[in-house]
């Protein structure tokens, strides 16, 4: 078995559920409902959890197929589970969810606490709409009065957040746990590498624990993929295209945006142009899917003044690396000609990482302490950018009071993710530039991020000097 990344913050909390299940009350049953982006980890993690706690339980796994299928899959796992009356799924399986589950509470013990696993949730609640009232209904009659760990995962966020809103049958009656892609933190620690070699990592990896762990301990950046680029099963390559297949397995106009988003298409027209010329309408409705999974955000410029020049971006690094560099050129690869994209990955690399770089360092200034910025103390901060419609003006951080549409402008900075040091010529434009956002004034403080650190001058500025050591302790 591969090596486990341990999730201590998520192990914790489904420890503290168990225990309420353990320590008995008139209804000790719990619910837990866990989100997170595909191939993040989430099913390891509770198998690990199932595992060191030693307790009777089942897991079940969905496969998206009918509620057929699913029923006969749900009494496979089960008979093999550990539960005390698994042998009352021997047999023809249940004809409904409602026989399953009833099936389910008599199999569990009666005395001490089991854990109960619905892995791939929203495939169940897709196939069948009545699921959520079924299961509803049995948590409040029978699961909760029994001690039962009940743990629902699945990948779909959208899906997930909303199977625990107001108007939804099973609300307020589990706990929400998210399970995030690993932090450049973490990646570091894992992969014994540099702050800067870090968020490198993790722009090519997106934190993903599958491809942190092929990623040998201490090796460089393209050690790393001129060995992953050999391999056409690596996870490196494969991981992207599974979750994608999983994503949209009948869409294919929404995953054609989001490759032309890959690609560096940033705008509504632009992207609606390369995508096939689509009309305004059918582009909406496939920004609105890829928004509601949580694969592309909008945005737009953050200052004083309102502006509708909206841009769009992809949220995940390995995502969007995978799109620009790797997926276009999968036949090569298969043919054993990674050399060659390789060859293209390094041509790119310094300009690419230049700009997936900005959304990670915004949101490790999120992070910091506003002590430690051009902020008030006892005030609340947003982090975004600016830029005009012609491009000519492009500042990398803007700091406000709130956003989209900003009170006060705090501070503004850029970026610089280089092998070289950032200078007094890239201060004097911050400067120029700091004077066409609406809201910035002279006195508006400057923030200076930078890969390979500054010139004296700018060490000597007002600047505050941010880089990788600085950046990547925020995220501890």
């Amino acid at each position: 078995m591969s090596e486990y990344v341990e999730r201590r913050r998520q192990t914790a909390e489904l420890q503290h559920l168990l225990n309420q299940v353990a320590n008995g009350t008139d209804r000790p049953g719990r619910a837990v409902l866990i989100r997170g982006r595909r191939r993040v980890g989430k099913s390891r993690l509770v198998e690990e959890f199932i595992h060191k706690a030693g307790l009777p339980s089942m897991f079940f796994t969905a496969a998206g197929r009918s509620v057929r299928d699913d029923l006969a899959a749900f009494a496979q796992d089960a008979v093999a589970s550990t539960l005390p009356g698994a042998e009352l799924f021997a047999g023809d399986p249940p004809s409904s969810w409602d026989n399953a589950l009833r099936l389910l509470v008599a199999a569990l013990p009666t005395e001490g606490p089991a854990i109960v696993v619905l892995d791939e949730l929203p495939y169940v609640t897709a196939a069948d709409d009545g699921f959520e009232g079924v299961l509803q209904r049995h948590f409040d009659r029978e699961l909760s009065r029994r001690p039962v760990l009940l743990i629902g995962i699945g990948s779909d966020l959208a899906m997930m957040e909303a199977l625990n809103d107001y108007d939804r049958p099973f609300h307020q009656r589990a706990t929400e746990m998210v399970v995030p892609p690993l932090s450049p933190t973490e990646v570091g620690r894992m992969l014994s590498l540099s702050p800067g070699d870090a968020f490198d990592a993790y722009l090519v990896s997106g934190g993903l624990p599958l491809i942190c762990r092929d990623w040998g301990k201490g090796q460089g950046l393209w050690a790393y993929l001129e060995e992953a680029l050999t391999h056409p099963t690596s996870s490196l390559l494969v991981s992207a295209e599974r979750s994608l297949a999983a994503e949209f397995p009948g869409d294919v106009q929404a995953r054609r945006v989001l490759e032309v988003i890959g690609r560096g298409q940033r705008r509504f027209t632009g992207i609606g142009s390369k995508a096939g010329d689509l009309r305004a309408t059918s582009l909406t409705r496939s920004l609105d899917l890829l928004k509601t999974k949580r694969m592309v955000v909008s945005e737009r410029p953050l200052s004083l003044r309102t502006s509708t020049d909206t841009r769009y971006r992809i949220v995940d690094p390995y995502l969007l690396f995978w799109l620009h560099f790797l997926g276009p050129h999968l036949a090569e690869i298969e043919r054993g000609r990674g050399d060659r994209v390789l060859h293209r990955v390094r041509d790119e690399w310094t300009r690419w990482r230049g700009r997936a770089i900005e959304p990670v360092v915004r949101e490790s200034i999120a992070l910091m302490r506003h002590a430690e910025l051009p902020v008030p103390v006892d005030g609340s901060m947003s982090v975004g950018g600016f830029w005009n419609r012609t491009n000519s003006v492009e500042v990398d951080l803007v700091l406000a009071d709130k956003e989209p549409v900003a009170k006060s402008v705090y501070g503004v900075g850029s970026i610089k993710w280089t092998t070289k040091p950032y200078g007094v010529r890239e201060l004097g434009e911050l400067i120029a530039h700091r004077a066409q956002v609406p809201g910035a004034t002279e006195s508006t403080g400057l923030v200076v991020v930078s890969r390979n650190g500054v010139d004296d001058q700018v060490r000597a500025s007002e600047a505050v000097v941010l880089g990788p050591d600085e950046l990547l302790a925020q995220w501890n």
